[in-house]
């Protein structure tokens, strides 16, 4: 089944996989995924010297363990190639790196808040902002629950998820976890669908082309 999916989800699945394998091949054996030089240049780091600004997109490449990128990967080929097939090539890649680029930017505004100086690692951002699509536009799809195995359809599913990062953000628990990215990656997407709203809405506006 894998290779049936569409061109761009499955070449972020394959570059996210490869970037896993670079992680591990240069960390240190005494090194967690974390601590490596690859990891160290590419993570999203708080605003100051270690701060670049190809990190906003590099850092959702990278995962810490075969765990993170599991279920990050899993959830890319569940939710990605429908809504790539829906949108086409072009509009897929333009609201999946939106998703990240935005879960980044929030991220380090809750890093400085915070005065954290931890780095950010993971797809989880843009897989957000694809949980949220799909519920959009497909709301009424089944959605089963690994944990529990539950069936639910998926705009509820995407509403009780949103709302328990939000929860989890505000009160801090599993602080080693970048809620407010997650959020972040959903008002991206949010915001990228509104914007081609308002395109689609101008272009019909204008009508066709006189000659």
């Amino acid at each position: 089944m894998f290779p049936r999916l569409p061109p761009a989800t499955r070449a972020l699945i394959v570059a996210n996989v490869l970037m896993y394998v670079a992680q591990s091949l240069t960390a240190q054996p005494t090194q967690t995924l974390e601590a490596g030089w690859l990891t160290e240049l590419l993570a999203l780091q708080p605003i100051g010297p270690d701060f670049h600004l190809w990190q906003l997109v590099t850092y959702a490449f990278l995962h810490g363990s075969i765990w993170h990128i599991f279920f990050n990967m899993f959830a890319l080929y569940m939710f990605g190639g429908a809504l790539e097939v829906y949108w086409g090539v072009s509009r897929f890649l333009q609201y999946y790196f939106a998703s990240v680029v935005a879960a980044g930017g929030v991220q380090l505004a809750s890093t400085w808040l915070s005065g954290s100086y931890e780095s950010t690692i993971g797809a989880s951002g843009g897989v957000f902002g694809l949980l949220l699509a799909f519920g959009f536009n497909f709301p009424r799809q089944r959605i089963l629950l690994l944990f529990p195995p539950i069936p639910m359809p998926a705009w509820l599913f995407v509403t009780l998820y949103g709302v328990i990062e939000l929860f989890f953000g505000v009160t801090g628990i599993e602080a080693n976890v970048a809620h407010f990215a997650h959020l972040g990656g959903m008002v991206g997407g949010a915001l990228m669908m509104l914007w081609w709203r308002l395109e689609d809405r101008l272009r019909r506006s204008r009508g066709p082309p006189s000659w």
